[in-house]
C-alpha cells in the first residue's frame, strides 16, 4: 500500500487543501464555465420546448414531481458513496456532495465520461486516489444500469406489443449485467485492469454488503423517478393506480437506461424522451407521453443544478475564515507565593517600608 493510500485511509478534513498549481485555479475557472454555459444551452431548450406544455399542469403536481427528482437524484449520490466507501475511499459528507453533484454536471457534455474525470479530479482534493474514484463511478454505473434493467425488464410486457418487440434485447442484457456485478467478477476484471495500467490495486475489495448498499440505494431513486412520472400522468387525466405506478417506473427506468448506454449525446438528451414516448404509448396517448417527457427531461435539469448550488453554498460555508483566536490574558505561569487570596485586590506597586 502506497502514501496515496495510507491518506485515504485516514480522516479526510472538511475542507479541501488550497490548491497548488499554478494553472489549476484558472483551469477549473474554464472548466466550469464551460460546464455552466453547456447546462444554460440544455435549460433554455428544455425551456422552449415545456413552456407551451407546462400550463397543462398544476403547481402543486409540478412541485411534487420536482421533490421526487430531488429525492431520486438524492438516492443516487447515497448509491455512489456508499460504492466509494466499499471500496476504501474516505469523504466527508460536504466533501462528498461537492465531488459527487458537481461531477454530475459533466454528464451535460458530450459523451458519458466527463463525471468520472471531474469526481477522479475533485476527489483528489480530498487525497483520494483517481483510481478509486474511476472504480467507485464504473461500479456505480453498471449498479445504475443493472437495477434500472431489473425494474424495466418484467415491466416491459406490460407496455404492449411495440414495446416489447423494440426492448426485447433487454431480456439478454439483464443476465449478462447481474454477472458482471458479482462481486468475485467484478473485482476480479478491476484487478486485471489495473494491473495492465500499472497502478496498484485499490485499497478494499468490493464486498457482498457493499453491492447490496449500491443496489439498494439505486433501486430507491427508480422508486422516486416512477413516483414523478405517475404524478405527471395522473394530472394530464391518465386513469389508473398501483398498475399505473408499475408501468411508469417500469419504462422511464428502462428508458433511462437507453439514455445511459447511448454515449454520444448529452445526458442521453432525445434518446430517454424518444424511448419514453414509444415505452408509454400504450399506456397514455402520444400527446400525454412527449408533455411528460419533456417536462421530466426539464425536472431532471433543475434537480442537478439545484443540488449542485447547495453542494457549492455548503462548501463555501465550510472555507469561511474563523474569527482571530481569543487570547490569553495569562502571560506565562504563576510563581509560587504569589497567588492572591480570595477578596485580596491586587497591588499596584511594590510596598515601601517608611
Amino acid at each position: 500500500m502506497g502514501p496515496t493510500d495510507r491518506l485515504a485511509d485516514q480522516p479526510s478534513p472538511d475542507v479541501p487543501p488550497a490548491s497548488g498549481g499554478r494553472w489549476q485555479a484558472p483551469l477549473r475557472l474554464v472548466v466550469a464555465g464551460l460546464v455552466l454555459a453547456v447546462m444554460v444551452v440544455v435549460l433554455a431548450g428544455q425551456w422552449r420546448q415545456a413552456r407551451p406544455l407546462l400550463g397543462r399542469l398544476s403547481a402543486p403536481v409540478l412541485l411534487a414531481a420536482w421533490v421526487m427528482v430531488l429525492a431520486g437524484i438524492y438516492a443516487t449520490f447515497r448509491s455512489w458513496r456508499a460504492a466509494l466507501a466499499d471500496l476504501g475511499g474516505s469523504l466527508p459528507p460536504a466533501g462528498a456532495r461537492r465531488v459527487f453533484y458537481l461531477g454530475q454536471l459533466g454528464k451535460y457534455l458530450p459523451g458519458s465520461v466527463w463525471p468520472a474525470v471531474i469526481q477522479m479530479r475533485l476527489g483528489r482534493d480530498y487525497r483520494v486516489p483517481q483510481r478509486v474514484s474511476g472504480a467507485a463511478f464504473v461500479v456505480f454505473m453498471l449498479m445504475l444500469i443493472g437495477t434500472g434493467l431489473l425494474v424495466g425488464v418484467p415491466v416491459v410486457p406490460l407496455l404492449g406489443r411495440d414495446a416489447v418487440d423494440e426492448y426485447r434485447w433487454l431480456v439478454l442484457v439483464l443476465p449478462v449485467a447481474a454477472l458482471a456485478l458479482a462481486p468475485p467478477v467484478l473485482n476480479r476484471v478491476m484487478a486485471v485492469v489495473l494491473r495492465v495500467a500499472r497502478r496498484p490495486p485499490l485499497p478494499a475489495p468490493l464486498s457482498l454488503g457493499g453491492v447490496v448498499r449500491v443496489a439498494g440505494w439505486a433501486l430507491v431513486s427508480w422508486l422516486c423517478y416512477g413516483v414523478q412520472v405517475y404524478l405527471l400522468a395522473r394530472s394530464l387525466g391518465v386513469e389508473g393506480g398501483g398498475l399505473l405506478w408499475l408501468q411508469c417506473t417500469g419504462a422511464f427506468a428502462a428508458a433511462f437506461v437507453g439514455g445511459l448506454l447511448l454515449v454520444l449525446t448529452p445526458a442521453g438528451a432525445g434518446v430517454r424522451e424518444a424511448a419514453l414516448l414509444l415505452l408509454l404509448g400504450s399506456t397514455v396517448t402520444a400527446p400525454v407521453a412527449a408533455v411528460i417527457a419533456v417536462v421530466s427531461r426539464l425536472l431532471f435539469v433543475l434537480g442537478d443544478l439545484a443540488w449542485s448550488a447547495v453542494a457549492v453554498l455548503a462548501a463555501r460555508r465550510l472555507v469561511r475564515p474563523a474569527g482571530p483566536p481569543a487570547r490569553s490574558r495569562r502571560r506565562g505561569p504563576r510563581r509560587p507565593g504569589l497567588a492572591r487570596r480570595p477578596g485580596a485586590r491586587p497591588r499596584s506597586g511594590p510596598s515601601r517600608r517608611r
